[in-house]
């Protein structure tokens, strides 16, 4: 890929729209409201908060991330979405329980006017849960289509002059990589068939790609990570990310292995286990939607660890994932771990975590900087697959055959260069050796 040139500026609006507007979406839309009018700060977030080192150490150049790339200002964004609840944006985040009373009432009046679109929906891939405001085709063509629509009245109707979409809804089940979803042209005649391979996730993101919509994947569908839709990305000059938001116990897995390899310490197994209350939980109950999480859960300690490469320390790995559905948890999820590593002469050594943290609080951080960063890349020209935003996912997208990067610091490391690198600054390696020259 070519080093931008040129970076178009944010200027105007951006639309931002989310499939799902959950406790996810809804904390992710009042926490940008409450940042821009100054009644709360973004934690979590790296295009708010974050720093960019330019230069030698010595320089003393630190820029906030957000002067140094032209990012979208907050006051830009304008928010919609699709729900299969007609409850608007404040009836959801209400009901979703995450959000304090005084947060709810500061941002009340501004989430009343968020009203969600029908949404395509199937319940052969959400079995759980089930809404009123669902969309009806003859096939999923259609139903493709009637998304086109949303998304081309929802620009006109907010006089936006971008968009970016990030999904923010529901674990689908499981299904595995088909026949049609390797090109575009099979990829449509499937949807006019309405093949049992084609999810609703897929819809949206076929919809937003051929829309000229850069789009991120936030759970653990296939969704954009088929040739067909990639290819497309390509085709149309879209920027595309996934998958899955990497938010509490994934997120310390890339944080710990990284420095049990490190330290060359063995791992003889790794027992996960979390309890979850809110919607996100109540699908995960079903077997096929716990499959699809259960998969990005488990690849990141593999490719990290690296037992073909360690088969003493990792090769004999017991690793397990297991995920309840506990109502009176709501949104604050409960992770726990137990580690079993071996140290110096292969005497045992054990690890316990009780990471007790709130998941939307996690993940609305993530989906603001996605539809930043995805913004920048789509003005910036750089098409198809972002794998520098692998920082933010449990299962990073990659090119065809290149096993992912989940090491958070190396993620870090090519976030930040790869901004570099748009702005034609010198590449930080960490090397170190000109101070002592």
């Amino acid at each position: 890929m070519e080093r931008p040139t040129k970076i178009a500026p944010a200027k105007g609006k951006l639309g931002v729209l989310t499939p799902g507007m959950g406790a996810v979406s809804t904390t992710f839309m009042a926490g940008v409201e409450l940042a821009r009018t100054g009644k709360a700060v973004p934690v979590g977030s790296l295009t708010q908060l974050g720093t960019i080192r330019l230069g030698k150490r010595t320089e003393g150049k630190t820029p906030a991330i957000n002067k140094f790339v032209p990012l979208a200002n907050l006051k830009d964004i304008v928010f919609g979405g699709w729900d299969i609840f007609k409850d608007d944006a404040y009836q959801a985040a209400v009901n979703a329980g995450v959000l304090s009373q005084d947060h709810l009432a500061a941002s009340k009046k501004f989430l009343s006017k968020i009203k969600p679109m029908k949404a395509a929906f199937d319940p052969e891939f959400v079995k759980l849960i089930n809404g009123p405001n669902v969309k009806k085709g003859k096939t999923k063509y259609d139903l493709a289509l009637q998304l086109k629509d949303d998304i081309k009245n929802f620009a006109k109707a907010n006089k936006v002059d971008r968009m970016v979409a990030c999904w923010c809804g529901s674990t689908e089940s499981y299904i595995k990589p088909n026949a049609i979803h390797q090109t575009p042209e099979k990829f449509v005649e499937a949807m006019k068939k309405n093949h049992a391979a084609i999810a609703p996730s897929m819809l949206y993101a076929w919809a937003c790609v051929t829309s000229g919509v850069p789009y991120a994947n936030g759970s653990p569908n296939l969704s954009v990570d088929i040739p067909a839709i990639q290819k497309l990305a390509v085709q149309e000059g879209v920027a595309i990310a996934g998958k899955d938001f990497k938010t509490g116990q994934t997120l310390m897995k890339t944080v710990l292995a990284p420095a049990f390899k490190a330290r060359m310490l063995g791992v003889e197994g790794w027992f996960s286990t979390n309890i979850l209350g809110n919607r996100d939980g109540e699908v995960l109950d079903d077997p096929g939607s716990f499959k699809s999480k259960e998969e990005t859960k488990l690849g990141a300690l593999e490719h990290i660890l690296q037992p073909d490469l360690y088969p003493q320390l990792y090769g004999n790995m017991h690793h397990k994932v297991r995920i309840e559905y506990y109502p009176p948890r709501g949104d604050n999820k409960e992770g726990w771990d137990n580690i079993d590593i071996k140290g110096w002469l292969d005497y045992p050594m054990q690890i316990k975590i009780d990471f007790l943290c709130r998941d939307s609080i996690l993940a609305a951080p993530i989906v603001l900087d996605l539809v930043l960063f995805l913004d920048l890349a789509q003005r910036a020209g750089m098409k198809g697959i972002q794998e520098w935003l692998s920082f933010y996912f449990k299962a990073p997208m990659t090119a065809p055959k290149l096993y992912p990067e989940h090491d958070l610091f190396i993620q870090s490391m090519k976030l930040k260069n790869t901004l570099r690198w748009m702005k034609g600054e010198e590449l930080i390696t960490h090397l170190g050796h000109e101070y002592y020259d």
